[in-house]
């Protein structure tokens, strides 16, 4: 694992030589945004409003999955659908420099969705169908897939070949992650031969700026391929029957733009299972990053993996539950 921090050379200074490499003149001000994976600032220009840059992480992703990426979002809102695509600059929307690959976006603001209210899960779903129904239209050819290799087994792996797990937790916590990938399994099987469309991969609440004009998708960062609840589980919360309220007020609109195929009720435990499982493995992976530990200083630690066990403990009963019926 590369040890040395991947922003170490990305001053503010490198940051607002890059705009200026593109004929885009900063006046000075700059302002970190929050992010983790990539790193995101505001700049702003000597003559325009204030752009929003993104530096991606190096060796995530190849520039080819960064550019399908950006053809998706481009094809959204080329079609009047609401996110947030690069800014095509010079031709490009991927740009170079001093090892950094970076784009840059129009600012947008706005709040989180009230997802208590039926309308606006009404609205969400409308728009997350047309999303869904043009992410149908061809596969990813070089981003990969939401899958038990890739979210379960992958990160469970990585987590045991570099020691995070304490010696006094690992007969528990690996019983309790092997029981529950088998749940996963399951409920794959139970599901079926389910379709894996392009969609955001990454659609929770933090992701949607609410305004007047109803909401706004940024952040395709982690769009891969995936079955369609991927983009609507994330939005529920609370018990059975609130869920259950919630999801029929998402799929209302939602049906508007895209069929609804109700086979992949039997994925939303097994996804949230499988996100689970990913973001312990995602925090390992960027543990050499300084910011990780000042961001998240209880990662780690023996009471953090105990809490773990106890949550795949209840993921694993939450699997054997029968799907939610809408």
């Amino acid at each position: 694992m590369n040890t040395i921090p991947p922003f170490a050379n990305l001053t503010p200074d490198c940051v607002m030589n890059a705009i200026d490499s593109l004929g885009l003149p900063c006046d000075g001000r700059l302002l970190a945004l929050n992010s983790y994976e990539n790193r995101v600032y505001q700049v702003g220009q000597d003559d325009g409003p204030p752009l929003v840059a993104k530096f991606y992480r190096p060796e995530r992703w190849s520039s080819e999955a960064i550019l399908e990426e950006h053809a998706f979002t481009l094809d959204l809102a080329g079609r009047e659908l609401p996110v947030v695509p690069p800014i095509i600059h010079q031709g490009q929307t991927l740009h170079q420099f001093a090892g950094f690959q970076f784009a840059i976006f129009n600012k947008h603001g706005g709040r989180a969705p009230e997802l208590e209210s039926a309308s606006t899960l009404e609205w969400m779903g409308r728009f997350i169908g047309r999303i869904h129904a043009v992410g149908a239209l061809k596969p990813f050819a070089h981003r990969p897939a939401l899958n038990i290799d890739t979210f379960g087994i992958g990160p469970r792996d990585f987590l045991l070949s570099h020691d995070f797990i304490p010696a006094s937790l690992k007969p528990a916590w690996e019983s309790a992650i092997a029981l529950a990938l088998e749940g996963v399994r399951r409920s794959f099987d139970r599901a079926g031969d389910v379709a894996q469309i392009r969609l955001h991969g990454d659609c929770h609440i933090g992701n949607v700026l609410w305004t007047d004009a109803g909401p706004h998708f940024v952040d395709f960062d982690d769009s891969r391929s995936a079955p369609a609840i991927q983009d609507l589980w994330m939005l529920l919360s609370g018990d059975r029957s609130e869920m259950t309220r919630q999801l029929i007020d998402i799929l209302i609109g939602y049906e508007d733009f895209c069929d609804f195929d109700p086979r992949e009720l039997h994925l939303i435990e097994a996804l949230r299972t499988l996100r689970l499982i990913h973001y312990s493995g995602w925090l390992a992976r960027r543990w050499h990053d300084p910011a990780f530990p000042a961001a998240f200083p209880w990662f780690n630690t023996e009471h953090y993996w105990q809490d773990r066990i106890l949550e795949l403990r209840e993921q694993i009963a939450l699997m054997d539950e029968p799907a939610l019926v809408v």
